[in-house]
């Protein structure tokens, strides 16, 4: 069986790159085809693609490519159907939301997507950056959004099978596809490291530091509650810079982090705070439990699949500090297992992924 693997880009390196890299290790022969790869911005993540077969379209030889990821959308489904996967027998697609992968020229080839979600952008949810402030831009985007999202629905036609990462994202499959999906839920890699019983006394949170994230109000929460906070990450549209502007002292700004850095402030943690807004799943919130750290979270997206309420994390039900802040309050005055916590991740580990992919696409061929 000769398998192609597809991801929309290689920038950044988050929950989405984790999953290709498990696909990639299911199938180590398979080349990568995407838009644009760039290293240099991949920080300590630099060299994990290094000895991949990748295969880049036309925009890896623009000028200034990095900065055109956004406007990129309007060409993407033209830059994948410049592939030819005429030599493959299926084409999985790691689609991240962020174009329309799946219009590709599939040949006899059978494509499976693994849907990290919709695009975001398309369908109302929140995105990284918020470009429709400005009224000309809000038209130009409202006309360009509706050519894409028909553009969009026809990719979805062309795909045979789809997996989607979350029961949230295979509601959304249903809803804007018209199209069933098998729920596997993405990878962890579970830390070969014991979990701490005597935690210290600060949070932390972190990950991709977008707006969608809503870690303002993780900051301003902390601040005025004055409880120390550690936020590791890569910013995303100078939202860093806006973090930092609302931070007093008790917040610390990491950086991006390696693995085995984000391993110990996530065992180190008292607990891990999230507010992320309609999350896909939330890869970071289970790495926290398996870490034996609890999670305090907005409930909303995929995270209230992952999270077991009062056993490894607590939900809060608005977007406002102020609802942080009573839960936090009430999170105090409570014990949660380290243990308990790392166990309830394990059944999100790579090797349970590895099978059921593995078996999923022994099926279809």
């Amino acid at each position: 069986m000769r398998v192609a693997l597809v991801h929309d880009y290689l920038k950044e390196y988050g929950g989405a790159e984790r999953v290709l890299e498990a696909l990639h290790e299911l199938f180590p022969k398979a080349p990568v085809f995407t838009l644009v790869y760039l290293p240099d911005f991949l920080g300590p993540h630099k060299s994990r693609f290094n000895s991949w077969e990748i295969k880049t379209s036309v925009a890896q030889h623009l000028p200034y490519k990095n900065k055109l990821i956004s406007p990129l959308r309007i060409l993407a489904p033209f830059l994948f159907k410049s592939f030819d996967f005429s030599n493959y027998d299926v084409i999985i697609v790691s689609a991240t939301g962020a174009y329309n992968p799946t219009i590709l020229d599939k040949k006899k080839a059978k494509i499976v997507c693994y849907c990290h979600t919709p695009p975001r952008y398309l369908y109302g949810y929140a995105t990284a950056r918020n470009l429709t402030n400005d009224p000309i831009l809000k038209v130009f985007a409202g006309i360009a959004n509706h050519i894409l999202r028909m553009v969009d629905f026809k990719a979805s036609e062309n795909v045979d099978y789809y997996i989607a990462n979350s029961e949230e994202v295979k509601g959304r499959i249903k809803k804007f596809y018209k199209k069933d999906a098998v729920v596997i839920y993405p990878p962890i890699d579970l830390p070969l490291v014991n979990v701490n019983s005597r935690k210290s006394n600060y949070f932390v949170t972190g990950g991709r530091l977008a707006r969608a994230k809503h870690i303002d109000i993780i900051v301003k929460a902390c601040s005025e509650l004055n409880l120390p906070l550690k936020v590791f990450g890569k910013s995303f549209a100078g939202y860093g810079e806006e973090l930092q502007s609302l931070a007093k002292n008790n917040v610390e700004f990491l950086g991006e982090v390696t693995d085995e850095e984000k391993w110990e402030l996530l065992k180190e943690a008292k607990g891990f705070l999230f507010a992320s807004e309609d999350e896909d799943f939330g890869i970071v919130p289970v790495e926290a439990m398996a870490a034996g750290t609890p999670v305090i979270a907005y409930r909303s997206g995929g995270v209230k699949e992952s999270i077991k309420e009062g056993k490894t994390g607590m939900f809060f039900d608005e977007l406002t500090p102020q609802s942080l802040m009573a839960v936090i309050k009430e999170f105090e005055t409570k014990k949660f297992y380290p243990e308990e916590c790392k166990k309830h991740a394990s059944l999100f580990s790579k090797e349970r992924f590895l099978k059921e992919f593995s078996s999923f696409v022994s099926k279809i061929n």
